[in-house]
């Protein structure tokens, strides 16, 4: 049989999770047929059967994304808003901090199974998008970008059509190490000495929600945390972050007096709202938390990396998910403009988002000390109330998390302008140990000339 010509053969899409569903989206929607390999088996199975998954934050930069294609409307009907952090202290007493100066900007919890179903639905509609589960990639030929796929079900190998693949299979990306083989290849791997686990806490009485729904909760304890974020059915996803080692790590919890002792010392108004403690914290396994740096993220006009393939982050500022959303959109934008050179379009793409996706995890890991800690410092407190003061009150300043979470503008960007607002809330502090003492008139000044800068 004769191969098909370039721009008739498919596009192949390895990895079919948040990032590549959507992908997928785009490149139908434009008119590309795509084929999608997925490592695991149909996910929406599951969903149908009753699995559980964990719920993600979704910002604004993903909600852009999801604008582009048309599933803004569909997704905020499964997502619950959270206006800022409710956080919990050891004696039970309760402070929220808002995430926007208005009180009112939010960003929102997500089922990740359920966003990931309906972005499958959804390419699927399209008649131009395959999805091909429990196919493994195996190899990739960089020269001739031909992907060596493997059959789970059956145990057959075989090639993939097509010359054009992006890789969006994870942290763990099977493309990635293929690409590690190569010469000129950049990796950077570093874990953190923390791992996680997901507990749950279930609905009250009448599917009532046992805390505030409309908040991310923290637990904050200095070296550990614990958050948890709302579901529609009335419960909440909890992760606990915790060393893997030392008194209180992981492999110190080895039993379920051990693990009861530790929840009633550390997080006693959580406890009573964790009737299944003990068999989530046994059954659940301990994940690992990994940043990855890689470059380059493209081999010539065959391959690229994209989402958790080339830039994963520890999940401190709730950007992973929206980040890969990122990439999408932009990618999609240089796909407009270069298609079908890909060469271009993977080379435009690579520059434009590796130095976004490094401040973004700098982002991530400098957001880990700030919410296990010094969420709960009278001066980390202050500071905060001093930048939202600004920001009610001048128009040109806002934080760093509202650049983040609630606009579009570059991740080095957003990063570069935070780092301006601590020189300038360093300034305004100098000798001052409350709000009422804040120079407005100098804020504005020391703003528009900074911000000139």
């Amino acid at each position: 049989m004769e191969a098909l010509p370039p721009d008739q053969q498919p596009i192949n899409l390895i990895g079919g999770g948040l990032a590549g569903s959507l992908m997928a989206v785009y490149l139908a929607q434009k008119g590309f047929r795509v084929n999608v390999y997925e490592r695991r088996a149909d996910m929406r199975q599951q969903l149908l059967d009753g699995g559980r998954s964990i719920n993600l934050a979704l910002s604004e930069r993903g909600i852009h994304a999801l604008r582009e294609v048309g599933l803004e409307e569909e997704i905020m009907e499964i997502a619950i808003p959270m206006y800022g952090r409710m956080m919990h202290a050891v004696d039970g007493s309760l402070t929220f901090q808002a995430y926007s100066k208005d009180q009112q900007t939010c960003i929102y919890s997500v089922s990740r199974a359920e966003l990931n179903a309906r972005m499958m639905n959804l390419s699927e509609s399209l008649k131009l998008v395959d999805f091909f589960f429990e196919q493994r990639a195996e190899d990739i030929d960089f020269e001739s970008g031909e992907v060596y796929l493997k059959d789970l079900a059956t145990n057959r190998s075989y090639k993939a059509p097509g010359r054009v693949s992006i890789a969006c299979d994870g942290a763990f990306s099977a493309v990635r190490y293929a690409m590690q083989k190569t010469p000129r290849f950049n990796l950077e791997q570093a874990y953190l000495d923390h791992g996680y686990k997901e507990l749950s806490i279930p609905a009250g009485p009448d599917n009532r929600f046992q805390l505030e729904p409309n908040a991310l909760h923290i637990w904050p304890r200095g070296s550990f945390m614990m958050i948890a974020l709302p579901n529609l059915d009335g419960t909440f996803t909890c992760t606990l972050f915790l060393p893997f080692e030392g008194e209180w790590g992981f492999d110190a919890l080895k039993t379920p007096d051990r693990v009861h002792l530790f929840f009633e010392t550390f997080f006693p108004d959580a406890l009573p709202l964790m009737p299944h403690l003990l068999d989530d914290f046994f059954n659940n396994p301990t994940g690992s938390l990994v940043t990855i740096r890689c470059y380059p993220w493209a081999k010539k006009d065959r391959i690229l990396l994209m989402g958790d393939a080339s830039h994963a982050i520890v999940p401190f500022f709730g950007q992973g998910m929206n980040a890969g959303f990122e990439d999408c959109s932009i990618l999609n934008k240089y796909i407009d403009q270069h298609a079908p050179d890909w060469g271009k379009v993977f080379d435009e793409f690579q520059q434009d988002r590796k130095p976004n996706a490094e401040a973004i995890a700098d982002m991530a890991l400098e957001n880990f000390i700030e919410m296990r800690d010094t969420v709960a410092d009278p001066e980390f407190l202050l500071r905060k109330k001093v930048m939202h003061h600004l920001a009610r009150h001048i128009p040109e300043f806002q934080s760093r998390y509202e650049w983040v979470s609630f606009s579009t503008i570059p991740y080095a960007e957003a990063y570069r302008r935070g780092q301006i607002n601590d020189q300038i809330i360093d300034t305004l502090l100098d000798g001052i140990s409350s709000l009422e003492e804040i120079d407005l008139q100098q804020a504005e000044t020391l703003v528009k000339e900074m911000f000139a800068l």
